[in-house]
């Protein structure tokens, strides 16, 4: 290989090359901006020039055309050189005086512009990259030079237009200054077609080779073949050509491959309802109006406009926004007769963040029922109309029209009959969820139904299971769902697979091997600091270049960055190289809440060959952005604060090692309801021992009084089934009256003590301790026969066969009864479902009876608006009331009783006498019971007594204690194959740690300083977990008494630590040198 010097340094350069090249390749810059190393050398920009030294003699030369020899000197930067390359650089800028690319260059080598007269609207700079690029890359010779001197230009031959032309880009591609010569319509006769960008909701365009998102796993680029030219007509294929990976191969051919399994989960998702064919919406005829999906791009930060919200037909920010719900949805003229369940809080979120984005504008949500059906969605959906003024419009929108000045004019039917219209800036259409074609084709493949809407078809009785044994069906796939309920379908459709997968469990395992930890102990700190904008969670409030800017400037940092997205796939591989590059053995997230992302940054800091340890995470979202929306100056300087002392602790930061805890492979359900049922019968069949405690002295809870399901399924019959199987489980233990009194230890190694004394160690606990119907206290409840509740009215027709022999001649059905009240601001979620059934039920046992049915919202979400359209069709009455204007129930002559309201059409009092008053009662939390169990487990309940869960969508069925989990109504209100999927659910999590024979302690835990401890006992009486004791111990030959930490029952609080008076305790990972340094960085 010769050797040539550079600068002043010897480097071994391979045959062949060119200076440049091996320039490049040693990090020597030299300007150029023709130079393309998949193309021939040209020298045409002449900027690449060197001094080049051999056998004593120096000439300057152009560095991309000049081959290394052995011995030869260059000399990169010299002020001939300089004087050179800005001569040349200015005559660049006179033929090109506007082109980004070159105004940067210029400025970096010192050429003054305005020295040379420019040439007028000139972007070519002549350098020949698009020549060559067409010539040798695309192989289609399109285009030449033509003339000469001035008059040099890039041109197809006679000036024509060329079908020659393959219209793949490469010219374009490759040019510095973007020059408007390369026009690929005016060079083949024909426009090439503009690919939209699905994630961006075709708001945006993208290339036929692109990333699908910035998210994707894998992160790598895909060819779009329905677009591409080499796969539909041979032509082109510069990407193979040019791919230095050599990963594009248009000779591989597909393959099949026979994978034996033992189970299948389908989960292909839904497709967004296109409403293309709904033209009285203006979508697609009116740039203004667009869907749900598309204004959720616009609003995201990493989206085409960058979070900016705008119109756009003109770019012009709107003042008033429009949402018009259920485009798509509960429409049988589209075939979609059922409630998508999503789009009413989406729409909510949409208003509300939009808000955030622009505070003036006002946003009004056009709605037939507001389905905040979820746990604390009503209290959002009330946050939404107080704190951010969204406007909630009752009213069928008619047609969305433009008027002359170019405004949205959405003209709507009244809930009083009158037909008004407002205009608007922007119009966003809430698309329901469909089934897609993927689901159809894959449904044919495995054999397996769909239902009439084209969504996978379940059981009744087991909401998991196709038509065929052993294929499951999770998320949208099966029907309209939130991600929590996607999520929670996800881990149950798994426990359903794992249980016939139970046999062969662990034998494909393979452990995950890290990198050899780096000690870093000895090593001075190097702290690299990221700092995540999270679309515009953050970055839309704090100015983050801003505090990356000054975390540059803090000592011992030595790379900074800021990010779109930090928790992103390809932002945690460039978190690794970083670390690798930069030798960086600290590392700071300013991002969102550790109690999310902290375990994630640490398993990355472990691939990256550190102690995860190492890694401190500041939570600019919560404590800067979401605390202090309205004051961005603010929340910036208070980021800056925590980035300081986030760097400050990291600086002190020491790595932590963990114990290895053993796992008692046992479980322990508390409550014998559904829920408990299904979780225990799930783990014992995944071979696991169970103990099943259920506080009454008979299994089913609830289900005990409801004998018919929502999809007509003999709940009787269902119930008994499940008990006769976990009674003869011979894994299952059960005790009936029987409670908890006592519960220590930590995960994996829990020991619970029951009211008769007896003790039982067990390694998880799943919490299902049930609901309750409330009981009312309003509507003569109690004091007349004829008041009943829907539970009571079901017991009553399920007794009956064929005709209701008395039956009334009419019955009123009163909603909300103990919901969405004062006292339980929340939907019961069952209500509604429960009162259409019966009214049904009741139709069909008695045609002539009347049924009226007073409501606040009907909220039959999902599939089950079907059966609301099927008692409307039956004549059944849906009358609505008003929050402040609830109806009354009073005494009649004799038995019958009259219930009084406003009808809001009419707005007049109607007055029903009426045989038979039925109270659609809410489920209330048995709050007794789980204040009990909260403290027992040390698990949080919420403010309706119902418990909360660590995360809504994330972890839906866990407690933020480890080795704890959650299902049915203990949860909150749900429906009998909801709370059999959350037990499942809450049963596969729980399995992901029944079936290790360790688990991994956690490293920060507090720690004994034994010669600053007095014994005094005060840590041991402060600690919650009971992790601390006073224990006589050996300290070197001595022995006395002092505190000693449990390392698998301490959590990491800090109690102890704080409360120790002689300094007798260190929390690990917040050490008082640390503390102390993050407190001097705020003075």
């Amino acid at each position: 290989m010769p050797t040539i010097t550079i600068d002043g340094k010897t480097i071994e350069a391979p045959a062949g090359a060119t200076v440049l090249d091996v320039a490049r390749d040693n990090d020597i810059w030299i300007p150029t901006l023709c130079h393309d190393k998949r193309l021939s050398d040209y020298g045409a920009c002449r900027l690449c020039l060197v001094e080049a030294t051999r056998r004593g003699r120096t000439k300057t030369t152009t560095s991309c055309t000049l081959p290394v020899q052995d011995g030869v000197e260059i000399t990169t930067q010299s002020e001939r050189l300089a004087k050179l390359r800005r001569l040349v650089m200015e005559l660049i800028l006179a033929s090109c005086p506007n082109s980004p690319a070159v105004l940067e260059m210029a400025e970096r080598l010192g050429a003054l512009p305005g020295r040379l007269e420019a040439e007028a609207g000139s972007d070519c700079i002549r350098c020949g990259l698009c020549v060559r690029a067409c010539a040798e890359i695309s192989e289609a010779h399109a285009i030449s030079f033509a003339h000469r001197g001035i008059d040099r230009t890039i041109t197809t031959p006679f000036g024509d237009p060329t079908s020659d032309c393959v219209l793949c880009g490469a010219c374009v591609s490759v040019c510095p200054t973007g020059s408007r010569l390369l026009d690929l319509a005016s060079i083949s006769g024909e426009a090439p077609s503009q690919l939209r960008s699905r994630f961006d909701a075709g708001l945006a365009t993208r290339r036929v080779i692109s990333r699908p998102f910035p998210q994707a796993l894998p992160n790598v680029p895909a060819i779009d073949p329905a677009a591409c030219l080499r796969l539909n007509n041979g032509s082109c294929g510069v990407c193979e050509r040019v791919c230095e990976a050599n990963a594009i191969r248009f000779d591989d051919q597909d393959t099949e491959e026979e994978i034996a399994v033992g189970a299948v989960i389908v989960a292909s998702g839904y497709a967004e309802y296109e409403p293309y064919a709904k033209h009285e919406t203006g979508y697609s005829r009116f740039p203004d109006v667009l869907t749900s999906m598309e204004f959720e791009r616009m609003l995201s930060a990493s989206g085409p406009f960058g979070g900016h919200v705008v119109r756009p037909s003109d770019g012009r920010e709107p003042k008033r926004i429009a949402f018009l719900q259920c485009v798509g949805s509960r429409d049988i003229s589209c075939r979609n007769g059922y409630c998508s369940s999503v789009c009413c809080m989406y729409a909510v979120k949409e208003a509300f963040i939009a808000k955030e984005h622009m505070d003036d504008v006002d946003t009004t949500v056009f709605f037939m029922d507001v389905r905040a059906f979820g746990k604390e969605f009503d209290r959002y959906c009330e946050r939404a109309e107080k704190e951010r003024e969204v406007r909630f419009k009752r009213a069928r929108v008619h047609d969305v029209q433009r008027n002359g000045a170019g405004d949205m004019v959405v003209r709507y039917c009244e809930e009083g009959g009158g037909v008004s219209s407002d205009g608007f800036d922007l119009v966003v259409l809430s698309v329901g969820l469909a089934p897609n074609e993927a689901t159809r084709r894959l449904a044919a493949d495995l054999g397996v139904a769909l239902n009439d809407f084209g969504f996978v078809w379940t059981d009744p009785d087991n909401p998991l299971h196709t038509a065929r044994p052993g294929i499951f069906a999770a998320g949208a796939a099966a029907g309209p769902k939130d991600i929590p309920e996607t999520v929670v379908q996800a881990s149950a459709a798994a426990c359903e697979a794992s249980r016939l997968l139970a046999a062969g469990q662990g034998t494909l395992t393979e452990d995950r091997v890290f990198p050899a930890e780096r000690d870093v102990s000895t090593d001075a700190p190097r702290v690299g600091v990221f700092v995540c904008h999270c679309g515009v969670n953050i970055g839309g409030v704090v100015d983050v270049p801003n505090v990356a800017e000054l975390a540059e400037r803090l000592p011992y940092v030595v790379y900074t960055e800021d990010e779109i997205y930090t928790c992103s796939q390809d932002s945690q591989e460039h978190l690794r190289d970083m670390i690798e590059e930069h030798r960086l053995n600290r590392v700071v997230i300013a991002s969102c809440s550790p109690r999310t992302h902290e375990a994630l940054f640490q398993e990355t800091l472990r691939e990256a060959g550190l102690n995860p340890s190492l890694v401190a995470m500041t939570n600019i979202r919560d404590q800067c952005s979401w605390a202090h929306m309205d004051q961005p100056e603010a929340a910036t300087r208070k980021a800056h604060d925590l980035v300081r002392m986030a760097v400050a602790k990291a600086a002190l930061g020491e790595p932590l090692t963990s114990e290895r805890i053993p796992v008692t492979p046992k479980a322990l359900v508390v409550g014998g309801g559904l829920a408990g049922i299904a979780s225990a019968l799930a783990i014992a069949d995944r071979g696991y021992a169970v103990l099943l405690v259920e506080k009454e002295d008979t299994l089913g809870g609830n289900l005990l009084h409801i004998p018919v399901g929502f999809e007509d399924q003999d709940v009787v019959s269902f119930l008994e089934g499940h008990r006769r199987r976990l009674m003869a489980h011979e894994l299952v233990t059960v005790r009936t009256q029987a409670t908890l009194t006592d519960v220590t230890g930590f995960v994996g190694n829990f020991r619970s003590v029951l009211s008769d004394g007896s003790e039982y160690e067990h390694g998880v606990a799943i919490v299902a301790t049930g609901a309750q119907e409330y009981e009312p206290t309003e509507f003569m409840y109690h004091e007349s026969p004829r008041v009943v509740t829907q539970r009571e009215l079901s017991a009553r027709l399920a007794g009956m066969n064929g005709t209701w022999e008395d039956a009334p001649e009419r019955v009123v059905m009163i909603q909300c009864v103990g919901s969405r009240n004062e006292e339980h601001p929340y939907c019961s979620r069952v209500c509604c479902n429960r009162a259409v059934k019966n009214a049904l039920r009741i139709k069909e046992l008695s045609p002539t009876t009347e049924v009226h049915v007073l409501y606040r919202d009907v909220r039959t979400y999902g599939l089950r608006e079907v059966n609301y359209q099927q008692a409307r069709g039956k004549g059944v009455h849906f009358v609505r009331f008003t929050e402040d204007a609830p109806p009354s129930v009073v005494a009649g002559d004799g038995d019958e009783v009259r219930v009084r309201f406003l009808e809001q059409t009419l707005q007049c009092e109607l007055d029903l006498g009426t045989e038979l008053v039925v109270l659609s009662s809410g489920i209330v939390a048995d709050s007794d019971a789980n204040d009990v169990v909260g403290k027992l487990f040390k698990v949080p309940i919420n403010g309706d007594g119902f418990f909360l869960e660590a995360h809504a969508k994330l972890r839906p069925v866990e407690f933020a204690t480890e080795g704890v989990f959650l299902a049915g109504l203990a949860h909150g209100p749900k429906s009998l194959d909801e709370s059999l999927g959350q037990a499942l659910a809450a049963a596969s999590r729980a399995c992901t740690i029944l079936s290790k024979p360790d688990i991994e302690g956690q490293p920060n835990i507090a720690e004994v300083k034994p010669d600053s401890c007095v014994a005094c006992g005060l840590c041991e009486s402060l600690c919650a977990y009971n992790a601390i004791s006073l224990e006589l111990q050996q300290i070197g030959r001595d022995e006395r008494v002092f505190a000693k930490v449990n390392p698998a029952l301490c959590k990491g609080c800090g109690a102890c630590v704080a409360g120790c008076r002689s300094g007798g305790l260190n929390l690990r990972g917040f050490t008082d040198q640390q503390i102390l340094a993050e407190i001097s960085q705020l003075f």
